[in-house]
């Protein structure tokens, strides 16, 4: 099952790029992202309800939905957009793959879970890997003002996102699914992201055309509620470090789409990249070995 999940959210979370980039046009980036979990949380609830499996969420529970809310499904997706204007890409899919660290930090600080080895290291040698698949992007860029804003409000989402993996595994530990905390948690970061677009006058326009609709459906549905469900399901099943290491395999696959679809080539350092990506990803996933325990000598008479 674990392995099910794993493959499914980086597959799903690794196409999702060709989606949010051709939906890029007249649609302000923050009402496309609102329409996105609008639509998510829209098809969640009916899901839920139809087959009575939304369960009851106390006010804590819907305290805790709220923040997740804004970490997961709101915050972190605008800096990540904005970022992205002011930094390539690649610097930015870099800076999201910490977020394997992040949550093995957030993890022992919150939850006293100890920090395994392999997962640093694996981790260590993704981040590594990352670094030389994005080299030419990262090598050719200036270090100006707006690189350093973008930068930060990169890491700043990642921070987000680690906040919001602490977040789903606290509900999941009391006992809620991903699915209803999800269905809530994006409803209340679509809520957010219209308030936002209110309060800075963006206006809520649409395209009524294949491209956007497509892409629209396509994020909302696989990559919002099918992504997100299996992605916080695995921080529940595995742990936040473990999970997270997802963060490293979405770029890789992505640039294999690319090889496709915009003419990308591998080069020699890109593909020392892919084997350090993969060598960390195996030291994640390797489970530390168990010493047997001493056997007790028979006392003397």
């Amino acid at each position: 099952m674990n392995l099910s999940l794993y493959l499914l959210t980086v597959l799903i979370w690794g196409t999702t790029w060709i989606a949010l980039k051709l939906q890029l046009g007249e649609v302000a980036i923050a009402a496309s992202i609102a329409y996105r979990f609008a639509l998510a949380s829209l098809v969640l609830f009916a899901l839920l309800l139809l087959s009575g499996r939304l369960q009851k969420v106390d006010k804590r529970g819907q305290l805790i939905c709220l923040v997740q809310g804004l970490c997961l499904f709101c915050l972190n997706f605008m800096c990540f957009y904005t970022a992205s204007q002011w930094i390539p890409s690649g610097l930015v899919a870099v800076i999201f793959s910490t977020a394997t660290l992040w949550n093995a930090i957030n993890a022992r600080v919150f939850f006293k879970q100890k920090i395994a080895a392999n997962v640093l290291a694996g981790g260590a040698l993704g981040l590594g890997g990352l670094a030389l698949l994005f080299w030419p992007e990262l090598a050719g860029q200036e270090a100006s003002h707006e690189t350093l804003l973008g930068i930060g409000l990169a890491v700043l989402g990642t921070l987000l996102f680690s906040a919001g993996n602490m977040l789903s595994s606290l509900q999941q530990k009391a006992g809620l699914k991903p699915l209803t905390t999800n269905a809530w948690g994006m409803l209340y970061g679509a809520l957010m992201l219209v308030a936002i677009c209110l309060f800075s006058g963006t206006p809520f326009t649409f395209e009524w055309n294949t491209r956007y609709i497509g892409t629209l459906l396509y994020l909302a549905i696989p990559g919002s509620v099918i992504g997100f469900t299996a992605y916080l399901t695995l921080v529940g099943r595995m742990g936040p470090e473990r999970a997270a290491y997802c963060t490293v395999l979405f770029p890789v696959v992505a640039l294999n789409i690319s090889v496709f679809v915009e003419g990308y080539q591998w080069t020699a350092p890109a593909l020392f990249g892919l084997f350090l990506v993969m060598l960390g990803n195996v030291l994640v996933f390797r489970k530390p070995k168990v010493l047997p325990a001493a056997t007790a000598l028979p006392a003397k008479a």
